[in-house]
């Protein structure tokens, strides 16, 4: 415990920091992660069979490729195609881009549990597809999705310890740790501090999905 305690003395400050870029990293990667799965979600439900076909196969391939490996493709093997992304934005976007993928997923699931019966009486009183999926699905199947979409921005959370992986101009909370136990020995008592603010994080995600939840859920 003493040890933890005068980490923190010599260290708050960049725990911190380390913290915000994570918050920050989480926040981004999953807004344009989600606005993107929402985009996805409402033109695989259009009546175009080769857009399904497509963005089928761009769920399937985002949802089950390793971040890592994704996060590599990006910074070492674009470059070679003139693509030139900054490091941050490479994060991001790798994050982002698996977060679309599970989003989807999870919406069109959400969507499936909408009565049959719904959409019928829609084109019954001369709605178009478009207008049916985002104003008679969609606001059901967001309000049905918050748990799993708890889950997936936790999931988010943490795997921003992937930004340790390329030399970004801060340092997350896993870099931060490596860095700490490479120059001192303090690497144990840096974990525990990590992994202290990784589940406290963890906690607060889950503690207001499960408020959000409670707020929308559709009583069935």
């Amino acid at each position: 415990m003493g040890s933890v305690i005068r980490l923190l003395a010599e260290d708050g400050p960049a725990f911190g920091q380390a913290l915000l870029l994570t918050w920050k990293l989480t926040a981004l990667s999953f807004v344009a992660g989600f606005a993107l799965g929402l985009v996805v979600t409402v033109a695989r439900l259009l009546p175009l069979r080769p857009l399904r076909f497509v963005l089928t196969a761009y769920v399937e391939v985002f949802r089950n490729i390793p971040s890592v490996a994704l996060l590599i493709f990006i910074v070492f093997a674009l470059p070679d195609l003139q693509v030139l992304i900054d490091y941050e934005p490479s994060v991001i976007l790798t994050l982002a881009l698996v977060c679309s993928a599970f989003t989807a997923d999870y919406l069109r699931t959400g969507i499936n549990t909408v009565g049959r019966g719904q959409v019928e009486a829609a084109r019954s009183l001369g709605m178009r597809p478009l207008a049916i999926v985002t104003s008679v699905l969609l606001p059901q199947a967001l309000r049905s999705v918050v748990q799993p979409m708890t889950s997936l921005l936790i999931a988010l959370m943490l795997s921003t310890s992937l930004a340790s992986q390329v030399p970004l101009p801060g340092r997350e909370l896993t870099a931060l740790v490596a860095k700490i136990a490479n120059d001192s020995a303090a690497g144990i008592s840096a974990f525990a501090v990590a992994a202290a603010m990784y589940l406290a994080s963890g906690l607060l995600i889950a503690w207001a999905g499960a408020l959000l939840e409670k707020k929308v859920r559709i009583l069935r």
